[in-house]
């Protein structure tokens, strides 16, 4: 690619300020609402984790960018099992991921359309803009472009209400009121709702994914990576205090459009619907882009050997049918067996799961740093590896129980994976000692 079609600091930025304020934090009010504002401790926690990481990653870019991010550092540093684990951690992160933003897109249709039904129904809803996003992304990956693209702006117009006029009318009163309504100490409350919070920083290992299309990546990627985590972390804090300021705990925890439902207080009657649409087109353009990527990492991780063939194969306007059609199928098995009395409930679930997923993805890139003996990486390691175990740690027992399940699924993916030949990304992004192993089918004949 030519030097003058590559991102620059500027767009890399936007792109990762851009991953991570997605859907997910139209919703997240009414889930945090079950806590309280006290959650703010936990914004700056989840920040202070998220700008350790964002350094750490720009490190490892330095020393040799990577096209994949994460998951390709660590299958350079510790070989295919390793490596194989991590790209099935994220590829589930997002499949579990999609279904969250499906929530967060039903629950704001919902609401411009003045709609108060049932969970069944609910479900039923996010089922089908689910698979309406995989229909989307079924002509091609350029359409899938192109249907995103326009519906960025309008989920940019409740965060810039929320985040600019209804500070004039904050109310301290209210923020003290829905500090803590959890019945829990403070410190317990912030533990509950970290890896929640954590959630809407999912995306700030973006610049380090794309590498290989950025310009000068050892410089570009460490600046974008953090000044898009210190954009998204100050955008999340000032919106997220404010709506504790204008709305009760029980008000938020209990609608389906939380931002809706401010915009309603805020402006009048009108302004609720006209802000559940922006937040329904936003969700939406959303799903649809995560689809492709989840389509696209599966197919990556086909080209590598670590999921069957038939990921990789494409259609016409190189569509990956089989990660859009698995894709599909999941999400539609994680609504119904999730399904809540409450949508900030059930999206809860899902993001925490999506969540725990990436959090182990991110303390495998740790462990690469330090095999790797970065200079000066040592604290960043600390830090983010630490923020990384207690984040996990502090999750709810139920997920937990579920995660190590799949944790023990996933492994066994590598009994069939290891007897192929498709091992090893391209031999371009690898540095480690295992040139031993044989190169993917494109590299049959490297020596």
């Amino acid at each position: 690619m030519a030097g003058h079609r590559k991102l620059g600091p500027v767009l890399a930025t936007i792109v990762v300020a851009g991953n991570m304020i997605g859907s997910g934090i139209f919703l997240l009010p009414a889930t945090l609402a079950k806590v309280g504002s006290v959650t703010l401790i936990g914004w700056l926690a989840a920040s202070l984790g998220a700008v350790a990481l964002a350094l750490l990653f720009g490190k490892l870019a330095r020393r040799q960018p990577m096209a994949g991010g994460p998951a390709s550092y660590v299958f350079d540093a510790f070989g295919p099992f390793a490596g194989m684990q991590v790209s099935l951690w994220y590829w589930t992160s997002c499949l579990i991921g999609n279904v969250a933003i499906a929530a967060a897109a039903s629950g704001y249709l919902a609401a411009f359309l003045g709609l108060n039904v049932g969970p069944a129904f609910m479900a039923f809803i996010t089922i089908t803009l689910l698979w309406l996003a995989t229909a989307v992304n079924m002509v091609s990956p350029r359409f899938a472009g192109l249907f995103n693209g326009p519906l960025l702006i309008a989920g940019l117009v409740p965060l810039l209400l929320i985040g600019t006029v209804g500070w004039f009318m904050f109310d301290p009163a209210q923020f003290r009121d829905n500090w803590n309504v959890s019945g829990l100490s403070d410190l317990a409350a912030v533990k509950q709702s970290l890896v929640l919070v954590f959630w809407a920083y999912l995306g700030l290992e973006s610049a380090s994914v794309a590498a290989a299309v950025v310009e000068n990546p050892e410089r570009n990627v460490a600046v974008a990576t953090i000044a898009g985590v210190l954009l998204a972390a100050l955008i999340y804090m000032a919106v997220s205090a404010a709506m504790m300021g204008l709305a009760s705990a029980s008000d938020l925890a209990n609608s389906s459009a939380p931002f809706a439902l401010v915009a309603g207080k805020i402006f009048g009657p009108v302004a609720g619907p006209l802000v559940a649409g922006a937040g329904m087109l936003k969700a939406l353009g959303t799903l649809a882009g995560w689809l492709l990527l989840t389509a696209q990492t599966s197919r990556a991780a086909a080209d590598h050997g670590l999921l069957p063939q038939l990921f990789a194969r494409t259609r016409a306007g190189d569509t990956p049918v089989a990660g859009l059609m698995t894709a599909g199928l999941v999400g539609t098995v994680c609504v119904v067996v999730t399904i809540s009395p409450t949508l900030g409930q059930q999206f809860g679930l899902l993001s925490e799961a999506a969540t725990l997923f990436c959090l182990l993805m991110y303390l495998g890139a740790c462990a690469a740093a330090l095999k790797y003996r970065l200079q000066g990486a040592y604290v960043l390691t600390a830090i983010g590896g630490a923020f990384c175990i207690c984040a996990i740690a502090w999750s709810s027992v139920p997920s937990l129980k579920a995660t190590a399940v799949c944790l023990i699924v996933l492994a066994l993916f590598y009994l069939p994976a290891m007897r192929r030949k498709y091992l090893l990304p391209d031999a371009a992004v690898r540095t480690g000692g295992f040139e031993r192993l044989r190169e993917r089918h494109t590299d049959v004949n490297t020596p």
